[in-house]
């Protein structure tokens, strides 16, 4: 699956984007979060506040419950703001 990191989750990860093979355990937006966390200490400092970074599954804002088979791409974003 490609996941793709943007503004400060991108800079704490430390790369804009990867390709990874999922484990079979990881079905939804949480269940990534959580495998990612425990990849290093860059992805326990990316997600390190839970609820905070958001989740798009396939360019579609995606819950944390929102599940992930047959999706091509997870992207990580800050919460943004208007101006």
């Amino acid at each position: 699956m490609k996941l793709v990191y943007f503004a400060w989750v991108r800079e704490r990860i430390g790369r804009p984007e990867e390709t990874l093979d999922l484990p079979p355990q990881v079905t939804t937006v949480a269940d990534l979060v959580a495998w990612l966390k425990g990849r290093g200490e860059e992805y326990a400092y990316a997600f390190e506040a839970d609820g905070v970074v958001r989740a798009a599954v396939d360019r579609v804002h995606a819950k944390p419950e929102t599940p992930l088979a047959g999706a091509g791409e997870v992207a990580f974003f800050p919460p943004m703001t208007g101006g």
